[in-house]
């Protein structure tokens, strides 16, 4: 089993970040005082971490009146994700993760961002529709307004009973 390009990701993810991380709070620590850059790890944590849960709910309520109009909540899930995503990045202790995470925080940025995620899953996505065609991004469609009407199995048991057996 190969793991390809994944394995330079994960070591970025995993080695190089925290350590990029360390180095500027240690250079932070060397430039102001010790307890500056705990208090800025601090701070940022507690902050982050009260902004991401006030907008996480916010977006969860959008969720659910959009869910009630009978639409479908996509830019309102992307926020989401985007503010979860944010709260991680700020509960981890960091200069770089923080920034990364109060940018993701502010709807001017997080729209960027959004636009972004949505270029980049167009590009790797494709639809395959029934017809075997394939598209970047889905068919035009036209929505048809209907409804099921469902009967019971004992009614249908009862109608094909009392219908004469030359009409069957």
């Amino acid at each position: 089993m190969t793991l390809g390009p994944v394995l330079p990701k994960l070591l970025l993810l995993f080695i190089v970040i925290p350590l990029v991380e360390l180095a500027l709070l240690l250079l932070l620590a060397d430039l102001t005082r010790w307890w500056v850059s705990l208090l800025v790890v601090i701070v940022t944590g507690v902050v982050g971490s009260t902004l991401a849960h006030r907008q996480g709910w916010r977006t969860f309520r959008r969720i659910q009146q959009e869910l009630a109009q009978g639409q479908m909540p996509t830019d309102s899930l992307l926020d989401a994700l985007l503010i979860f995503g944010a709260g991680a990045l700020l509960l981890t202790p960091g200069l770089l993760t923080d920034a990364l995470g109060i940018t993701l925080l502010l709807p001017p940025c997080r729209r960027f961002y959004k636009t972004r995620m949505v270029q980049w899953f167009k590009s790797r996505f494709s639809i395959l529709t029934p017809a075997g065609e394939m598209h970047s991004r889905p068919p035009q469609s036209q929505v048809i307004d209907s409804y099921v009407v469902e009967s019971s199995s004992e009614e249908q048991a009862r109608n094909n009973a009392e219908e004469p057996r030359s009409q069957r």
